[in-house]
């Protein structure tokens, strides 16, 4: 059940910081609203997550694929432009937490 809050968590922190730049420095009202409650949610299923994960190995986890969805929401909705240099990076950070979640012993409590 940790990885489904983790899941949840990533996703409402993508969420939330897409919409972070919509709301022009909380100017706009629906956008921060989505910000503020995205990050509301990601932070409590993150620490329903800490329950039964390590706390490194599920920021590790939650933070490199929020950056991965993030630069790939970016570049399909905001016109962020990643060149090879940026997907290289990303596809480091996927292949990091591939090889956490596969061969670390941090993850066995």
């Amino acid at each position: 059940m940790s990885y489904v809050y983790l899941f949840i968590a990533i996703v409402s922190e993508v969420v939330a910081t897409s919409f972070l730049k919509e709301s022009h420095g909380f100017t706009r009202l629906g956008p921060s609203l989505v910000t503020i409650v995205g990050y509301a949610v990601a932070f409590y299923c993150l620490s329903l997550t800490l329950r039964a994960m390590p706390t490194g190995v599920a920021y590790a986890i939650w933070s490199g694929v929020g950056i991965v969805l993030i630069a790939t929401v970016a570049w399909l909705f905001q016109g962020q432009k990643l060149d090879t240099p940026a997907i290289v990076g990303m596809a480091l950070i996927i292949a990091g937490v591939i090889v956490m979640n596969v061969f670390s012993e941090s993850l066995a409590q």
